[in-house]
């Protein structure tokens, strides 16, 4: 028999003997040295001992000592030897399993049989080396691939591989899996224990999870398969439980890919066995750790986690009642792990309690089990890390999908997800949105969400419920009593819900439908109920729903483009549910085509194809209709934008303006006037980017357009002035040809008639004298028409010669004779024409230029071009840019627009100007301050036509620059004061030099009371600044005050004004930050407000090197300055810089800057709060500083305390002393000497004694006594060489009573006055 096989700890030492007579190799061959021919001899004659002898021949010394040499030199052997020596120890492994279960069989038979005993134990010899060296042979080709993974390219490489060629990967497939076989055999006669040989089961698992450390490895199924069967024998099947989860538990936390593998193992072995020690024994060994364990390493809790959840999704019931063993690290701070927690929670409540079978007490326990991870998870929602509040949303949204959900939690998850919505973080914000699309998609009261439709469903079957229970009070079923597998719509359908887990009524066996309006018979009494508890949670969940929406509104102008976009997600879902509000904030979606984030526009476009656009052209045109008549001037703007993108690329058919076109002409039956002007809007939108939209349908257009209809809506007249000015160049040719005369007659009688109201007139008359200057050759003669016929109208029977002279002699009676309407509409008109004229002629001058550019291009094609026999004006074009002529031409023409320009206004000095004269009149008329509050809408419009004269003269600008400053500070009207603010972002544009000065001026309108003056003048100073036509002056902190508006929407503004700011070069706030320090810190701002201005201004400085500069500069701003509040206001910011190390030395290094301002308190704790942050981020080495810093501060901190406590002792004393004096002044002379010989003792005051101990840490004995409430005594203790104490005076005071001195207590300082001089120098010397 031969000797025992012993597992060794490594493949070379089976060559070492051993005294404990173990099987070894006692002649190994080295492979190395034999020729590949004699080789390959060797290889099978090895095979053919194997396979001729008997299945245990493997333990023969000489077989085990040729087999052992070529397992040792697997590596260096040909494929074909490799292939040969596998398959042959393979086969008689295979052989070998199912003797072993033969075994079993015949010891039943011949118990105490020796021979039967010899051949186990030949047998288990066999097992254990056929499983040592197959195993090694997996081992050591794994080593050799991965050594030669880059292997070279050779000349052998490329020549076709023989059929028997070398293919590893099946064959390490059928090995491992048949030493997976061989663990499942019954192995217990074999090694003659229930419980394996140790070393064997170590074995078997050491080199497993050696194996699961190669991930290139676990991509085959076969050998995957094979190693989870492996390990989950070893761990459950043969009880090596401990050693098994030490290894799974290694692998887990250092690989992150086998984390699914481990769970299948694991989840295998289980249902394979029926055991679940394996997965507890994990579980136990997890919760047994120590949650600081986690936070250190990031990585093991990450993966610890992943292997929870996948745990828990394979055996839900199984980790369901373990639960517990790892719920405590609920409690830890690895957000990580609550994460994974998290995750687990959510599996089990999806998967663990869907087996309703058992007994009502473990139907009960399920249910509280259930209930209780629920509110773990709703508790999560406000865990501190937002990670984790993140997951757990995420969580709820799962189990939404999956219907495990109940109606009665339903809507706690709402509210929940609702608050989140204005959570801090924007990953929190995404997923709350998330949770409301999917609660939305998969809610269980069906398509329709409109609260009135569930009010009224629920009233009517409320009163159906109050009939079948006539005598007890109505009472409704209590949230969580309602059945998972209820589901009611909003037309008061109750529908079944076949994912759903019932946890407490059974399900409604009859389904109710709507009959006539009419409330239905619903069965019994407990159907009833269950159906207005039903009603009652959709009707709360529609209001929670609804209440979201001015939040969403605010998401929608969030910085994170997710929350947008996600956003908008939301809404969507809303509007196809018909919740209220939603439409509305739909509409405000419409702005953010502006974006630029290519993703936010992307994600309105597609919501806007997807809700307003239909297969049916007619649906598409009237939604297009609908959302041009409700949609204000920005929406309207919007709207344009997305309109011309859609109709370029096609989205917007040809049908669908066609469709369009019917309701305008009123073809579609039904059309009101207003959708007729609908449609004409978002015509004209269409034209801008198809020009020919317009054109069919010219005289339809002003048939229509200015026709009876513009009488039922009198901004139809608008709306068809401005196709008129869409139309392309060939249609207003057509135009003028066929019926220009018309057009134009109805134009000036638009402008200059009175069948329009005044509210529509001033928008109408707008659009019609820009159409006028649009479509007429020589638009100024009938823009003079226009004025004159608009001043008779006015002055009528005056002239304007009568008005010129009453302007002169400051006769102004007339204006009281003079309809205020009709004079505000002369002075909108000859304003608006002014405006228009100095577009046309610059429009007239780029004209010029660009037929001038066009010639002088077509003359350098010509010269370039060869061989051609046309006449180039080349030669003259040289000679003129030689002469200088060429420049010539370009001045005269400049100059001829600049004189043009002047003469709208000013006009010549021999020729009389309309336009120049109502200029004049209106400056005049500004000027008439008691006039201007008598009629403020004459104001409004005076005001408004003074600006666009200004706009358009440099010269009247400037003379009328003072009016303009005191109506914009002093007028009682916003409007006027709006419209003024407006004005001088314009004046600023065109006569910069001139509104120079007038900065600060401007930069006061941010201080205006009215809220919508402060908006424009934040609008207005935005453009100016962002666009470089201001520069940032000292003023800026008015614009900072700005962020802590009361208003909202101003507030905001601003914000976005220095979010902009911060973008430009080198971010100007760093630049600007000290100053606004300095400024902000002497206006009277309330501290909170300062706090959050500066917080807002530091935070958007991103460059560590900025950072670091600020540190110097705020330190430096110490210098000098001798008030408390800058002090503390300084300190401030340097607390919300971002420290580097670099900046922390400079704060070190300032020291002697600020050292005098560590007194207060308030100062002090803002250093710390530097300190313990620096602390988080700071090395080792400069930790040691920092702490030294620390120390050094807080020392002078108390000192500064003691001398400032001091100080003010010495004060107080004096005070009292001089009080003493003159009280004393009339004693007699003795009394004199005394008091003077004490006037230098010192009065200590009882507060000043107890703050030196609160500084000093120390509790001493008051030297002060006090007699009653009412006294107060001082008195000083000091010490003479002699050890005597000598005392100064004690002064009592009560009321008015003078103080009186005890002649027993002087004596001795008058007996020794050398004693009474070296007590005033000790004194003077402390002060």
């Amino acid at each position: 028999m031969a000797p025992p096989f012993v597992f060794p700890q490594n493949l070379q030492a089976l060559e070492e003997e051993r005294e404990d007579n173990r099987l070894c190799a006692l002649k190994p061959i080295d492979i190395t040295s034999i020729r590949p021919s004699e080789l390959e001899e060797f290889v099978k004659g090895v095979s053919f001992d194997l396979s001729d002898g008997e299945l245990f021949c493997i333990e023969d010394q000489d077989v085990f000592d040729r087999v052992y040499s070529l397992v040792k030199g697997f590596s260096n052997l040909t494929p074909a030897c490799k292939l040969n020596i596998v398959e042959s120890l393979r086969s008689n492994f295979s052989v070998l399993l199912p003797n072993v279960d033969s075994l079993s069989r015949i010891s039943q038979d011949e118990e105490n049989d020796f021979p039967m005993l010899d051949r186990v134990m030949s047998h288990r010899n066999a097992f254990k080396i056929y499983t040592y060296f197959l195993i090694n042979i997996v081992l050591a080709e794994e080593s050799s691939i991965n050594s030669n993974k880059y292997p070279k390219v050779t000349a052998t490489s490329r020549k076709k591989q023989p059929m028997n060629s070398w293919d590893w990967e099946p064959q390490r497939g059928r090995i491992l899996n048949l030493i997976a076989n061989s663990l499942e055999v019954n192995l217990v006669l074999l090694f003659g224990s229930p419980d394996l040989d140790e070393s064997y089961l170590s074995f078997i698992l050491k080199n497993t999870a050696v194996m699961f450390e190669n991930s290139a490895l676990l991509k085959d199924s076969d050998t995957r398969d094979a190693l989870s069967r492996i390990i989950g024998a070893c761990a459950t099947k043969y009880h090596y439980t401990a050693q098994s989860c030490a290894s799974i538990m290694h692998l887990i936390h250092k690989y992150d890919f086998v984390i699914t593998h481990m769970a299948d193992a694991v989840a295998r072995a289980e249902k394979k066995y029926a055991d679940g020690t394996l997965a507890i024994t994990l579980i136990r060994d997890i919760g047994r750790t120590n949650p600081k364990a986690f936070v250190k390493d990031t990585v093991g809790a990450d993966n610890v986690g992943r292997f929870l959840v996948e745990l828990a999704d394979r055996l839900p019931k199984l980790i369901s009642t373990n639960i517990g063993l790892v719920i405590a690290h609920f409690g830890g701070e690895s957000y990580k792990m609550r994460n994974a927690l998290v995750g687990v929670l959510g599996k089990l409540v999806a998967k663990a309690f869907k087996d309703v079978d058992g007994d009502v007490t473990s139907t009960s326990v399920r249910l509280r089990t259930k209930q209780a991870m629920l509110e773990i998870l709703l508790e999560r929602c406000r865990d501190v890390s937002a990670y984790t509040r993140s997951r757990v949303l995420q969580v709820w949204a799962e189990l939404c999908e999956e219907h495990s959900v109940s109606i009665g939690l339903w809507n706690q998850v709402a509210e929940v997800a609702a608050g989140r919505l204005e959570d801090k973080s924007a990953i929190v914000r995404k997923s709350a949105l998330n949770l409301l699309i999917m609660m939305l998609q998969h809610n269980p009261f069906g398509p329709q969400l409109r609260i009135s439709s569930f009010e009224a469903t629920l009233e009517q079957y409320q009163k159906k419920l109050n009939e079948l229970e006539p005598n007890i009070p109505s009472e409704t079923v209590p949230n969580g009593f309602l059945s998972d597998d209820d589901q009611c719509n909003g037309g008061g359908q109750i529908e079944q819900q076949q994912d759903s887990v019932s946890d407490s009524l059974p399900p409604i066996e009859e389904r109710i439908f709507y009959k006539d309006n009419s409330v239905l018979d619903v069965g019994n009494l407990e159907q009833t109920r269950v159906l207005v508890a039903s009603l009652e949670a959709g009707l709360r969940f529609s209001k929670c729903i609804s209440t979201t929406m001015p939040t969403l509104v605010q998401l929608m102008a969030s910085s994170s483009a997710t929350d947008v976009e996600n956003t908008i997600l939301l809404l969507m879902r809303c509007k196809q549910f018909q919740i209220d509000g939603a439409e509305a904030c739909l509409r405000k979606m419409l702005p953010l085509v502006f974006s630029q984030d290519k993703s936010i526009y992307e994600a309105v476009e597609n919501a806007f194809i997807t809700i307003y656009l239909r297969k049916n052209p007619a649906e598409t045109a009237k939604n297009l209709l609908n959302l041009s008549i409700d949609s204000n001037i920005g929406d309207q703007a919007a709207l344009e934008f997305i309109v011309d993108a859609l109709v370029s690329k096609g989205d917007i058919s040809t049908s669908v303006i066609s469709a369009l076109w019917d309701f305008f002409c009123f073809n579609v039956s039904g059309t009101t006037a207003e959708q007729s002007r609908g449609a004409l809007s978002v015509l004209c939108m269409a034209a801008k980017s198809s020009t020919g939209v317009l054109g069919s349908h010219i005289q339809d257009i002003i048939d229509i357009g200015f026709g009876r209809w513009a009488k039922v809506d009198p901004l139809l007249a608008r709306t068809a002035s401005v196709a008129i000015q869409r139309l392309s160049e060939e249609d207003r040719k057509k135009v003028l040809l066929s019926s220009g005369s018309r057009i134009f007659s109805i134009l000036e009688s638009l402008i200059t008639g009175f069948w329009l109201p005044d509210n529509i007139w001033y928008a109408a008359a707008d659009k019609a004298i820009g159409a006028i200057y649009t479509i007429h050759p020589t638009p100024e003669v009938l823009a003079a028409d226009l004025v004159k016929k608009s001043l008779n109208s006015v002055f009528n029977p005056k002239g304007q010669e009568e008005l010129e002279d009453d302007c002169k002699n400051d006769r102004l009676s007339t204006l009281t004779t003079v309809h205020v309407a009709k004079l505000c509409r002369y002075l909108f008109v000859i304003s608006h024409v002014s405006m228009n004229q100095l577009v046309y002629i610059e429009s007239c001058v780029r004209k010029v230029q660009k037929q001038k550019d066009f010639k002088n291009k077509m003359a350098t094609d010509c010269q370039e071009a060869t061989g051609t026999s046309i006449d180039c004006p080349s030669k003259d074009n040289n000679i003129n840019a030689e002469l200088g002529l060429a420049a010539s031409e370009d001045a005269v023409l400049d100059m001829l627009a600049e004189r043009t320009e002047k003469e709208i206004v000013s006009g010549g000095s021999s020729e009389k100007n309309l336009i120049g004269d109502s200029a004049s009149f209106v400056s005049k008329l500004c000027r008439n301050f008691t006039l201007m509050q008598k009629h403020p809408e004459l104001q409004a419009c005076a005001m408004l036509a003074l600006c666009r004269f200004m706009i358009i003269d440099a010269n009247y600008c400037d003379a009328n620059l003072q009016l303009l400053f005191t109506v914009v500070e002093n007028a009682p009207s916003e409007v006027v004061r709006s419209n003024c603010t407006i004005a001088l972002g314009d004046l600023a544009v065109r006569f910069p030099n001139l509104l120079e000065p007038w900065t600060e001026n401007m930069y006061a309108r941010l201080r205006d009371p009215s809220i919508s003056v402060r908006k424009n003048a934040v609008l207005v100073l935005s453009h100016l600044i962002l666009n470089d036509m201001m520069k940032v002056k000292g003023y800026i902190n008015e614009m900072a005050v700005r962020v802590e508006d009361e208003d909202e929407r101003i507030s905001n503004l601003a914000k976005l004004f220095f979010h902009e700011l911060a973008k430009k070069g080198s971010n100007p706030i760093y630049n600007l930050l000290p100053d606004m320090l300095g400024q902000l810190s002497n206006q009277n701002l309330k501290r909170e407000s300062f706090c959050n201005i500066m917080q807002f201004l530091i935070g958007s400085i991103k460059k560590d090197k900025q950072m670091d500069s600020l540190v110097e500069k705020l330190c430096n701003r110490f210098s000098g300055v001798t008030d408390v509040r800058q002090w503390q206001y300084i300190s401030y910011c340097l607390s919300q810089l971002a420290f580097t190390e670099k900046g922390m030395k400079k704060l070190v290094e300032s020291f002697k800057v600020y050292e005098h301002a560590l007194s207060e308190d308030s100062v002090m704790d803002h250093f710390r709060s530097i300190i313990n942050k620096s602390k988080k981020f700071s090395k080792p080495e400069l930790k040691v500083c920092i702490e030294e810093f620390e120390e050094k501060l807080n020392k002078f901190h108390m000192e500064r305390k003691e001398q400032e406590v001091t100080a003010r002792n010495a004060e107080l004393h004096r005070d009292k002393v001089g009080k003493l004096t003159t009280k004393n002044a009339g004693q007699e002379n003795g009394e004199s000497d005394v008091t003077e010989d004490v006037t230098d003792g010192e009065v200590l005051d009882q507060s000043i004694n107890e703050e030196i101990k609160s500084v000093n840490g120390e509790s001493r004995p008051p030297s002060v006594g006090s007699e009653d409430s009412s006294c107060t005594f001082s008195e000083v203790v000091e010490e003479n060489p002699d050890d005597t104490e000598v005392q100064s005076l004690k002064v009592k005071t009560r009321g008015t009573s003078k103080s009186q001195v005890k002649k027993s207590e002087i004596k001795n300082t008058k007996a020794d006055p050398s004693r009474t001089r070296t007590i005033r120098s000790m004194r003077s010397k402390q002060s």
